[in-house]
């Protein structure tokens, strides 16, 4: 278990932070950028549950379990595998994880209308900030699969799919509590020409 005392340390002032392996790596590291866009999705979560949790109760609770599968995701890519043993079992998201979400994805959108257009960021507080929540989320996802490309570096696949997965649920989340989809802003292509 995490064991916090001491928030402030001292060793990162020269510019580095330690993986859970106990490298150091530089703060500006693709693996750190992974994993901090990984903890920024998180806390957009955190602030579209304000607008989730007294109204949507059952997107709320979807929304707290993907709050700790992102906590999950964080420790993969902060332990990455070496091919070395570590003397524990590093925490890793795993299949079951990936085939959860898909099944809260497809019963939130079974009672959507399909969509003539894209929609635009907005409607209710609550979808403006899953919407904001989607795209850090791919933003993560662009992160992550860019490390997965160097070859010096291993990235869990299975994270890879959470991560896609989760940018698609807060995308199906944002347009249920937008009325199921009936406050949905549409993008009219070419309006302001």
């Amino acid at each position: 278990m995490v064991k916090l005392n001491k928030i402030y340390t001292r060793t990162g002032d020269d510019g580095t932070t330690g993986l859970g392996t106990g490298a150091r790596r530089l703060k500006s590291d693709i693996r750190i950028d992974a994993y901090g866009t990984v903890d920024e999705t998180n806390a957009c979560i955190g602030m579209a549950r304000v607008h989730t949790a007294g109204s949507h109760p059952e997107i709320d609770a979807m929304l707290g379990r993907i709050q700790h599968d992102l906590f999950d995701l964080g420790a993969d890519l902060c332990v990455p595998d070496e091919g070395k043993p570590l003397g524990y079992e590093p925490l890793r998201i795993v299949a079951s994880q990936v085939v959860r979400i898909e099944a809260e994805i497809d019963l939130l959108n079974k009672d959507l209308q399909p969509l003539r257009s894209f929609v635009l960021s907005g409607g209710s507080p609550a979808a403006a900030a899953l919407h904001l929540a989607r795209t850090v989320a791919r933003r993560a996802e662009r992160i992550m699969v860019a490390l997965a490309q160097d070859p010096q570096e291993h990235v869990n696949p299975e994270g890879v799919k959470y991560i896609n997965r989760v940018s698609d649920f807060l995308f199906v989340a944002a347009r249920v509590v937008n009325d199921n989809g009936n406050a949905d802003v549409l993008w009219v292509p070419g309006k302001n020409r």
